[in-house]
């Protein structure tokens, strides 16, 4: 039987950094782990209309640091970054709530991403945001897909729905592909995300896998030239 691999998980070390990053005593490791998993959901269930990428968490013996990562850091910000310090707080009373206890410094970063085409979570939840307004799915994919396809250094895409498609009594899946996605190949830089798009008649499944070329080493690239 095949196994499956995240695409993610799959290249950790290799090219990929863990998206929670801190050294704790045995102690406090499981107040750290439950802390980043429910404050990771609730942000992401807070913050979803905002195009966030990825919420990555970075702790050290006093502070701790959320970097948010969105294609439309305004919407995150708002005007003279009030928007910023109401997540701060919002962050630290859930903190109180869940009984985390707050840190000494903290810290909230928010990042712009550059190629909100070449990413796998922003173009997922753009294909999610068509199929809720009820547009056809096969057009809100192709449309996507062309984007996706027209971003430079982007190699190949896939994308794959799966459910009550158009409203259909029996669920399905509906799959489109452009260009190549080595997914055995360690230094091909894959970038996959999962949805959801949640309608009336049920929820539809996404899948996204961006691929945007395979990266080598400096030292690699040095030997090459001499």
């Amino acid at each position: 039987m095949s196994k499956i691999v995240h695409p993610y998980a799959h290249r950790l070390v290799i090219l990929r950094d863990w998206k929670s990053r801190w050294f704790a005593d045995p102690k406090k490791y499981v107040t750290y782990l439950k802390g980043d998993v429910l404050i990771r959901q609730y942000l992401e269930k807070k913050l979803r209309g905002m195009y966030v990428s990825t919420i990555e968490i970075e702790r050290s013996r006093k502070a701790t640091r959320f970097i948010i990562k969105t294609s439309r850091p305004g919407l995150l910000i708002g005007r003279n970054g009030e928007g910023a310090t109401k997540l701060k707080e919002d962050i630290l009373k859930k903190m109180d709530y869940l009984k985390l206890g707050r840190p000494e410094d903290f810290k909230l970063e928010i990042v712009e991403v550059s190629n909100p085409e070449a990413d796998a979570a922003i173009v997922a939840y753009m294909i999610a945001e068509g199929l809720e307004k009820r547009m056809p799915y096969r057009r809100v994919i192709k449309t996507i897909m062309e984007k996706v396809m027209a971003v430079r250094g982007v190699e190949g895409a896939r994308v794959v729905l799966s459910g009550r498609l158009g409203g259909a009594e029996i669920a399905r899946t509906e799959d489109l592909k452009r260009g190549s996605i080595p997914l055995q190949t360690f230094r091909a830089d894959i970038d996959f995300k999962r949805e959801r798009a949640t309608l009336s008649y049920g929820v539809i499944g996404i899948k996204v896998w961006i691929y945007r070329g395979k990266i080598f080493s400096k030292k690699q690239n040095v030997k090459d030239t001499n």
